[in-house]
């Protein structure tokens, strides 16, 4: 398969600590009670394992909305983890970027798909025609609930 150049990216920039507090528990079913922090936080310390490898991405549009991710989501992405086999992973295909399911369960008949998590979509069929590069294996997704408004009706 062809590779394209990597460009320039940002990437997680973690010299500054910025402790929270956690809470041990909260309930999604009958409430519990959890009145103190049970440790801090550091979303740099506890979250990029890899910072020289590590960058966000912004999510657009709603081909992985199945798999939890939406658009305008950031998607913490490692170029240092290992990707197999059923990954979410950013690539780069022909020009362009994508978010999509890694499924190299046909690398042996020549090509691998990068398979989306919304049904009104089809997966991308990668051989060695294409542009292609798996830009790294996507850790952590982050929403803004700010301006949400998700009650089921």
């Amino acid at each position: 398969m062809k590779k394209m150049k990597e460009p320039d990216i940002q990437k997680a920039d973690v010299s500054t600590e910025l402790e929270l507090p956690m809470y041990d528990a909260i309930a999604a079913g009958f409430p519990i009670t959890s009145d103190y922090p049970a440790d801090r936080l550091d979303f740099n310390r506890d979250f990029i394992k890899h910072p020289e490898s590590t960058f966000y991405v912004r999510v657009k549009g709603d081909s992985m909305k199945e798999a939890g991710i939406f658009d305008g989501d950031l998607c913490l992405v490692d170029k240092a983890e290992e990707m197999v086999h059923g990954n979410i992973v950013a690539a780069y295909v022909n020009g362009g970027f994508t978010v999509k399911y890694l499924d190299t369960s046909t690398k042996d008949q020549g090509f691998i798909r990068l398979v989306p998590a919304n049904k009104d979509f089809k997966p991308f069929i990668i051989d060695s025609s294409d542009e292609f590069t798996v830009w790294g294996k996507v850790i952590f997704t982050i929403r803004d609930w700010r301006n949400s408004y998700c009650l089921p009706l």
